[in-house]
């Protein structure tokens, strides 16, 4: 019996020590992987979890950069970076919000939408962070609230910067303006989501945006656990945007705006024929660009949206008119240069002329008798350019008006530029399943019917009539900070210059031969004489009955019933090198509405000569509203 009972002990001990043993194994393996784990974190992988914890301690924020300035070719500013002062509230700091609006309010004036729109930011964004309140505070307003400071808990002042245009409605078309960046502009580049950021959202803001905005900076900014900024550690300012100049000269772009405004409807475009340089891009009526930079309000955008004139467009590249008569000057190249007439044809015109059973009048009443091509340019016959339609037929119209640079964009760099239309066979088949008719090649020769042109390829036609038949294209950009953008070489039209010749005599009969059509607006200045070419373009259709009874005169009819009137030019005549595409809407006959405005712009080219003017004759800006 004890020998049975020292068994049954030897087997519990025996038992009971291979369970110590694993245990004890166990314990030793679960120190050891812990020990493993613990070396690989602290010393293995130590730079990493530092690199993270430092991350934590330091927030990396991103600096808008400085916008790029925009100036004239002088030099002259024409966009520009200014102060832009905002009231701020902290949410954390006051204790009664509404209450700090309110003294805020006795200040700066807030609308209810102001009131809800901080009350909503504040739900959204943390305590710590501060929410604007208003921006583009006066400096007697910033004075007056720094002063009341201690009874405005929360509130603090802001200093940004924010976009301003001196010459306003005078550069509103070429410039356009910058806005808040939109959610559907958002394209995963971080600066476009800073608070308060803007981006160019027309004209050449809009073109040069990439140029224009810079790259951010950034800075280090040490924040406690909630993300609270404690201290600035280093900061880096980033690239401000680069500097863009034009080919513009502000003091001619500031006299075509004033001359155009005397009318209801208007724009110009005024180049030099050798360069394609843009000197004046003027579009009537206009707008304030820095109404939109500064917040426009709902009333005075629904005004500019329903104003039958337009404002915001530019009508100078976006414009599509009939050109009228200012057409005839290609049809004679098309002529010409296809060899169906030679300068001396000539065409007996008794008033209209007859095609099949439809009758198609000239705009002279009595006709012009017998005409050749100088003297149809001179007196503007509408049936001698039929005749040259019916040999020519509309393709080869067409060809000659591609090549002078109308029914299509020019590639100017400014956006929204619209292609006009010049008709072929093969367009009306396709875009109205109809065949081409003898009369609509009659109606496209003297600028009508479908024909439609803007006054920027008014302009550019009339450059390349001028400079002996090169394919100058229009440009708005001289550089961008140092980098040349501007080409003087461009290629040749493939036109003859006896051919050229024949025309420019023509334009030139128009201005300075004595019952030419715009003869009374010549420039009579000796050395600054224009040659040009009138046109008015129908905006409705004169009836059988109508003409029987007598046609209504212009200053008879509703405004928008009028005719447009249109004219182009070139000076000096003996030495081109402005020429001047214009248009009056509804402004009646081109010799009396559009010529005196071009010959007034013409003389005062020329007499400013922006291709060579001196900087010392660019005027000064204009100062922007006092902000300190």
């Amino acid at each position: 019996m004890p020998r049975l009972s020292a068994e049954r002990d030897t087997d519990r001990y025996r038992s009971f020590t291979r369970r110590m043993l694993v245990l004890g194994g166990l314990k030793v393996g679960l120190l050891s992987t812990l020990a493993g784990r613990l070396y690989y974190l602290q010393v293995v992988q130590s730079a990493k979890y530092t690199m993270l914890a430092e991350e934590n301690r330091i927030s990396l924020r991103l600096i808008a950069p400085s916008r790029g300035p925009i100036t004239d070719r002088f030099g002259v500013p024409l966009a520009m970076n200014q102060q832009n002062y905002r009231v701020v509230v902290v949410s954390e700091r006051t204790k009664n919000i509404p209450e700090t609006l309110d003294k805020i309010s006795q200040v700066v004036p807030l609308t209810d939408g102001d009131r809800r729109r901080v009350m909503r930011e504040m739900q959204r964004k943390r305590r710590f962070v501060p929410v604007t309140v208003r921006e583009n505070l006066t400096w007697e307003q910033v004075a007056t609230l720094e002063m009341n400071m201690p009874d405005l808990p929360g509130a603090a002042i802001d200093v940004g910067e924010i976009r301003y245009y001196p010459f306003a409605e005078a550069t509103a078309h070429i410039l356009g303006y910058v806005g808040a960046v939109a959610e559907a502009e958002l394209n995963g580049d971080p600066v476009l989501s800073l608070p308060g950021f803007r981006i160019g959202k027309g004209g050449l803001e809009k073109f040069h945006e990439k140029n224009l905005r810079g790259t951010a900076g950034t800075s280090q900014l040490e924040v406690n656990a909630v993300g609270r900024v404690i201290r600035e550690l280093s900061r880096d300012e980033g690239q401000p945007g680069r500097e863009v100049q034009l080919t513009i000269d502000i003091g001619l772009q500031q006299f075509c705006q004033k001359r155009l405004s005397e009318e209801q409807s208007a724009a110009a475009v005024v180049m030099d024929v050798h360069t394609g340089a843009i000197y004046a891009l003027a579009s009537h009526p206009t707008y304030d660009p820095n109404q939109f930079t500064m917040g426009i309000s709902a009333e005075l955008w629904e005004e500019l949206l329903s104003n039958p004139t337009t404002p915001l467009t530019n009508k100078a590249v976006a414009g599509q008119y009939p050109p009228g008569s200012t057409f005839k000057p290609v049809v004679a190249m098309a002529a010409l240069e296809a060899g169906l007439v030679g300068p001396k044809h000539t065409v007996h015109c008794p008033g209209w002329m007859e095609l099949g059973d439809h009758r198609f009048h000239c705009w002279k009443k009595g006709g012009h008798g017998s005409v050749d091509m100088v003297g149809a340019l001179r007196d503007s016959c509408d049936v001698f350019f039929y005749d040259l339609a019916r040999r020519l037929g509309v393709d080869r119209i067409a060809e000659m008006a591609n090549r002078f640079g109308m029914g299509h964009a020019s590639g100017l760099d400014l956006p929204h530029e619209r292609p006009g239309l010049i008709p072929t066979r093969e367009w009306k088949k396709k875009a109205l399943n109809q065949p081409w008719t003898q009369g609509e090649s009659l109606i496209a020769s003297i600028g009508q019917g479908y024909v439609l042109a803007t006054p920027l390829q008014l302009a550019t036609m009339t450059c390349r009539l001028a400079n002996g038949g090169f394919a100058v294209k229009p440009h708005l950009t001289k550089q961008v900070k140092g980098v040349a953008a501007e080409t003087t070489n461009w290629p040749s039209l493939g036109v003859k210059k006896e051919h050229l010749e024949v025309v420019m005599a023509g334009m030139n009969a128009v201005t300075n031969i004595q019952g030419g059509t715009a003869y009374k607006a010549r420039i009579t200045e000796p050395g600054f004489e224009m040659a040009g070419k009138t046109g008015s373009a129908q905006v409705r259709r004169i009836t059988m009955a109508e003409r029987s009874t007598g046609v209504k005169k212009n200053e008879q009819l509703p405004w928008r019933e009028r005719d447009h009137a249109l004219f182009v030019a070139f000076a000096p005549v003996h030495a081109p090198r402005y020429a001047i595409g214009l248009i009056v809407e509804h402004g009646g006959g081109g010799s009396t509405a559009a010529a005196p405005i071009a010959r007034d712009i013409l003389l005062e080219t020329q007499k400013r000569d922006p291709g060579r003017a001196a900087v010392a004759d660019a005027p000064e800006p204009k100062a922007p509203p006092s902000r300190g």
